[in-house]
């Protein structure tokens, strides 16, 4: 089952893959305007779903004395494909293996040598396991970068709007930001009742604010950079996510 992720969690998601050792929360909060908490408690929460899986440094192997990379295209037995995967793993010299769904050259093996010596024994050991090398070659450079949908959109402000989920009939589940400004800020919940700002078939049911999750009550008041989770019986409207300042 997939895991829902908002658009706080793609940015961070983003930042973090193009410089996960030079980015901290202070920096990515200050770009969704969020507190540094929310952003900490955030990648906790990614990292405990399995979906940051870790942080590697990316290593120019051959600046350290002339060590060689080679990409080994291999292909395992449909059945046996994760097994062997591991097995490779464990085999010294061998720093990545990416599985793909295929019945031919359906296991890619990264592996690090001090020589043709050394890669020769890594391709026999690989051989050995019961793997079919296909083809291989030496990996001169790899460049990679953040995924561009989870990135800003051009120099556009963080919007307000995060998330929303459609229930049965016309209900919704909308998360957003409220930004600095908002026609909220200030207010308590029973005021913005009171005064029209939220309609009566909008429930606020959920706020996070910095490392604190608040329980929504009468006299809450909104602050901003509060990611808030609205539950509405009827299609959210225009007026009602303008007034947290979204669009």
């Amino acid at each position: 089952m997939d895991d829902r992720v908002d658009e706080v969690d793609r940015r961070i998601l983003y930042a973090l893959a193009g410089d996960a050792r030079g980015t901290s929360a202070p920096m990515i909060a200050e770009q969704v305007d969020v507190s540094p908490g929310t952003i900490r408690n955030r990648i906790d929460q990614l990292e405990t779903a399995g979906i940051i899986r870790g942080y590697h440094a990316d290593i120019d192997y051959e600046r350290v004395e002339g060590r060689l990379t080679n990409l080994f295209v291999c292909t395992a037995p449909v059945a046996d494909r994760e097994r062997l995967a591991n097995q490779a793993l464990n085999l010294s010299g061998v720093v990545n293996v990416r599985q793909l769904t295929a019945g031919q050259r359906n296991l890619h093996v990264t592996v690090v040598g001090g020589g043709s010596r050394e890669l020769t024994r890594i391709a026999t050991q690989l051989s050995e396991l019961g793997l079919t090398i296909e083809e291989e070659r030496l990996v001169e450079q790899e460049v990679t970068q953040p995924y561009e949908p989870f990135g800003p959109n051009g120099d556009r402000e963080f919007p307000s709007l995060n998330d929303f989920i459609s229930l049965t009939g016309d209900a919704e589940i909308v998360e957003l930001t409220a930004s600095v400004g908002a026609p909220i800020l200030g207010m308590t919940l029973e005021e913005a009742k009171r005064d029209g700002v939220l309609p009566d078939e909008t429930l606020v049911v959920g706020i996070e604010r910095g490392d604190d999750v608040v329980t929504p009550k009468g006299e809450t008041r909104i602050q901003a950079g509060d990611i808030i989770t609205l539950f509405s019986r009827e299609p959210s409207s225009g007026e009602t996510i303008a007034a947290f300042g979204g669009e």
